[in-house]
């Protein structure tokens, strides 16, 4: 009694218009409605959502996951990326929009587009939303929100400098929540090719490794491989893996398999020059351990020469 009684009169006392919460509060809102009644003031207008339940169709609780709104920023989420996400349960504009802005969201909601069927909160869209926000965002805006968990997370020395904004810009379509970005830049620092070597997918690529590796090698030993702290990189490198397609005769998946295999120790991952670029960034920049060029390109010669020579029929 005493909670509909107080909430009623700070409601009229802050000349609240709408009141909008859950279905559980039906019953209360009875009593409320009686008493502003009964003292004289105006009724606001009630409306009632419907719960939003965990994906397992049970009420959503903390043993969901995050249960607080400075969990999910510590989790990566973004503000803007949270309102679109939860303006989305239970309600639509009849469009088949799905990101909004927050001053899209502003114009475009109104009560009688809420849906009465409970909503399902889905992580996974949660998440691809996000990350929609997340590329949405000026470079200069994404890179500072990367770069300070790089610091935070060990793994670079700064958040302001060029190789967190060289991370940053690997990790751009990659990442769906900024603490995706540690684990890839750990990635692109370590050389992990004698696992690699191991799988089924690499043994299936052995002769186009031990051609574009050996080319890899000898273009390192010559000292052709374009720097990747070069502000002309890019073109250096594109024209770098153009040559390596005419010499060897190879193209597409027979090329760039190998040479992403060759080059960081792994069959999948960021862009292999935005990898290299801030791989030539990581002396002055990276907290964590990485394996340079020069060593990558010596344990990649000896993985060549204990490769087996193919018997030819």
């Amino acid at each position: 009694p005493v909670y509909n009684f107080c909430v009623a009169v700070d409601d009229a006392d802050m000349k609240v218009s709408t009141v909008i919460r859950a279905e559980e509060h039906l019953t209360n809102t009875v009593r409320q409605v009686l008493i502003l009644e009964a003292l004289g003031f105006p009724l606001p207008r009630f409306a009632h959502l419907s719960l939003v339940l965990g994906e397992d169709r049970s009420k959503l609780s903390k043993r969901h996951g995050a249960t607080s709104v400075n969990q999910f920023r510590q989790q990566g989420y973004l503000p803007q990326a949270m309102l679109n996400y939860l303006c989305l349960l239970g309600w639509n504009d009849s469009t088949d929009q799905e990101i909004y802005s927050v001053d899209e969201l502003a114009a475009a909601f109104s009560l009688d587009r809420v849906t009465k069927s409970p909503a399902v909160f889905d992580l996974k869209k949660l998440n691809w939303i996000n990350g929609q926000h997340l590329r949405a965002l000026a470079e200069e805006e994404r890179a500072a929100l990367v770069g300070r968990h790089l610091a935070e997370a060990g793994v670079a020395m700064a958040a302001d400098s060029p190789f967190s904004l060289s991370a940053s810009r690997m990790v751009a379509e990659k990442i769906e929540l900024v603490n995706d970005a540690s684990p890839l830049v750990r990635d692109a620092l370590a050389y992990p090719l004698a696992d690699s070597l191991a799988s089924s997918g690499a043994q299936k690529l052995a002769d186009e490794l031990r051609r574009v590796g050996g080319a890899l090698v000898a273009a390192h030993r010559e000292g052709v491989l374009p720097d990747g702290a070069s502000p002309d990189f890019e073109a250096e490198w594109k024209s770098a893996v153009k040559s390596f397609g005419k010499e060897l005769g190879l193209k597409g998946k027979s090329l760039f398999m190998p040479l992403r295999l060759a080059v960081t120790g792994r069959m999948a991952g960021p862009d292999v020059g935005a990898q290299l670029q801030l791989l030539a960034l990581a002396p002055d920049g990276a907290k964590c351990e990485s394996v340079p060029l020069d060593a990558r390109m010596a344990q990649l010669e000896a993985a060549l020469a204990d490769m087996p020579v193919p018997v030819e029929a």
